[in-house]
């Protein structure tokens, strides 16, 4: 399998979490953003968007990091981190959506603001931050993880941008229930940090 990564990217990071949460052995090609490698031709025949993380496993090519996710968890996972009840399945799924939106266009496109100084509407995604970060700490508030009593989907796809959300300038401090959930997750066995998150 070969994860076509981009090394600072919390989408590439979430699955190479899921990688090593299923222990498989894989090959990682980093893209060269110094060159616009993303945009290159070879590249587009793989994801026509130009984004990474893409996976190739055994010539089946997977763009999206939340698709990867689930690709991953149901051909490898053994149902350990994906669920064949619907009312589980519905709750995964609506995490994906979050990590795809709310999460992306609050702490993930902060981050890129502040780290990477790309301008933003800098309102927008401080106040979808807020409701955000209010809404996941109510939720966490008598659970352990975000669906189930065990790690799921959910989890990973929500983690690296949460974790991250100090590089743009969101103190996580105020959301007890978002720090502890944090440092659980820190402390799973096989978890891989990347630059930026602070053990």
């Amino acid at each position: 399998m070969i994860l076509y990564n981009i090394a600072l990217s919390g989408n590439c990071h979430k699955v190479r979490l899921m990688l090593a949460f299923l222990g498989l052995d894989y090959q990682t090609y980093d893209l060269d953003l110094g060159t616009s490698e993303q945009l290159s031709d070879d590249f587009l025949k793989l994801n026509p968007f130009g984004q990474a993380p893409v996976i190739d496993d055994q010539g089946l090519v997977i763009r999206d990091s939340q698709a990867i996710l689930v690709y991953l968890a149901k051909k490898y996972g053994e149902d350990r981190f994906w669920s064949d009840d619907p009312a589980e399945l519905a709750n995964i799924t609506s995490w994906l959506s979050t990590a795809a939106n709310e999460l992306q266009n609050g702490p993930a496109r902060l981050r890129l603001h502040h780290k990477m100084g790309r301008p933003i509407d800098l309102k927008h995604a401080t106040d979808t931050t807020t409701k955000l970060l209010n809404i996941i700490d109510r939720h966490l508030a008598d659970k352990q993880w975000l669906i189930v009593d065990r790690l799921s989907l959910a989890d990973i796809a929500m983690y690296p941008y949460l974790a991250l959300a100090h590089e743009g300038q969101v103190d996580l401090s105020p959301y007890q229930n978002i720090t502890a959930w944090l440092t659980r997750f820190e402390a799973l066995p096989n978890y891989v940090s990347m630059p930026g998150i602070n053990l």
